[in-house]
This record gives structure tokens, C-alpha cells and sequence, in this order.
């Protein structure tokens, strides 16, 4: 498969470790540059590119960059993506840490659904719920007991069955977390999140979540900056 990722954060810079480990064909783009990922490029065997660069001639992208710098990335970049690219996102909204307040998801619209609406494109929101070193050690080969299963949410069955059977590649059990509007399933806070359940386990995890927000997971008047999500 021919995958684009961008960001290169901890989660980025798993992921292009574990699929050219897997033999995909990887590009990866932060926004700093294609030159501040010389090393990464240089251990992994991924293309450092632009963001416009990583988004052509690929099957897939992936954006995991912070929830906050998602309105900068907006529209712009998918503009002649093909319809039938698959893009994953595996943000967390993580107010009092990082992001400062998102209007939109404090009054209750679901990460992924906000991710979805700016950037003006269909996601599949998985890789959300793992730490990274767990996501770059704990893999493990198909059919292994206790295997660590990972929830995948979104509404094109054909996009979720391709996410799917990536995560299956890189060593981990894929459950269908049904469609993106239900992905707060998988939200920071939530019984899934960092739990490192199996597949059973990760449906129980799914199935028992609340939709509300814990106190945890929401943003105070202390929290870093103000920021608001553009109407």
C-alpha cells in the first residue's frame, strides 16, 4: 500500500516505523519540512516530503497531528485527493494539555466528526487509543493469544475493511467500533482508551462507554490559549 502520513509526532513517527516494517511504501510530512525528518527518513526507509507531496499517489493518509492545528491543515490539501483515498485520523482532543478549548467539542460534536467537517473529507479514526511505544512494541502475529485489538470507526465499509486490515498487518486485532458519529466510543476518558483490551475485551470496552465527557478530558478557563474552531 502507498501511505502518506501527516505529522510526525509520536504517533506519526510509530506508524511510518511499523508499516515500511510491513513493506508499504511511506511518505511523511510535518509542518516544519521535509528536512527535520532526515533521521526518521534515514531509519524507517519513508520519504520525508512536503504535506502537498504526501497526500499524491497514495492509497492512503493518515493525519495525526494535534486537534488544535487541524483548522490550519483544513480543506487545502485534500483538494484533488481522489475520492477513494482512504483518511485515517487519530487525533484526541486533549484540552488542558494541549489544545486549548474547541468550541465545537466542548458543546458536544464528536472528535472525529469535527476532524471530518475541516478538513472537508470522510475519516476512519483508529490508532487514537494506544500509547505509541505500545503501538510501535506490542504487536503481535495473528491468531496470538491476548492479542491487542485496536477500534476502528467510520461510516465507508470499503475504507474501514482496508484501515482494518492495516492494523491487522502491523499486529493487532481490528474491531469494528461502528459508524464515525459513535467513534466518542474511543475518546480519551472513555473504558478503551490506553486499556490495551483485547477483541473481546474492546467490545465490552465500546459497548459500556458513556458520551459524556469526564471532567478529565474538558477544558477550563485555565486551560492552554482559547482557542476556537472557525464557524
Amino acid at each position: 500500500m502507498k501511505i502518506g502520513i501527516i505529522g510526525a509526532g509520536q504517533i506519526g513517527g510509530t506508524l511510518a516505523r511499523r508499516f515500511t516494517a510491513c513493506g508499504h511504501d511511506v511518505k511523511i510530512a510535518n509542518s516544519r519540512g521535509p528536512q527535520t525528518l532526515t533521521e526518521l527518513a534515514r531509519e524507517t526507509g519513508a520519504k520525508a516530503v512536503t504535506v502537498a507531496d504526501a497526500v499524491k499517489d497514495v492509497n492512503l493518509i493518515v493525519v495525526t497531528i494535534p486537534e488544535k492545528n487541524i483548522p490550519t491543515l483544513g480543506h487545502k490539501p485534500f483538494e484533488h485527493v481522489p475520492a477513494d483515498v482512504v483518511i485515517v485520523d487519530t487525533g484526541n482532543y486533549y484540552p488542558r494539555e494541549r489544545d486549548g478549548r474547541i468550541a465545537a467539542i466542548e458543546a458536544g460534536k464528536v472528535e472525529s466528526v469535527w476532524v471530518s467537517e475541516q478538513i472537508g473529507r470522510p475519516v476512519i479514526k483508529v490508532f487514537n487509543n494506544i500509547y505509541a511505544k505500545h503501538l510501535l512494541e506490542n504487536g503481535t502475529p495473528k491468531g496470538t493469544a491476548n492479542r491487542i485489538a485496536l477500534p476502528v470507526a467510520g461510516d465507508s465499509a470499503s475504507a474501514k475493511k482496508a484501515v482494518m486490515t492495516l492494523v491487522d498487518d502491523i499486529g493487532f486485532d481490528p474491531v469494528d467500533a461502528g459508524p464515525l458519529a459513535e467513534s466518542w466510543r474511543q475518546q480519551p476518558g472513555t473504558p478503551v482508551y490506553c486499556a490495551d483490551l483485547d477483541a473481546a475485551g474492546v467490545a465490552k470496552a465500546l459497548a459500556s462507554a458513556s458520551p459524556d465527557r469526564t471532567a478529565q478530558w474538558t477544558a477550563t478557563d485555565q486551560s492552554p490559549g482559547n482557542f476556537e474552531a472557525p464557524a
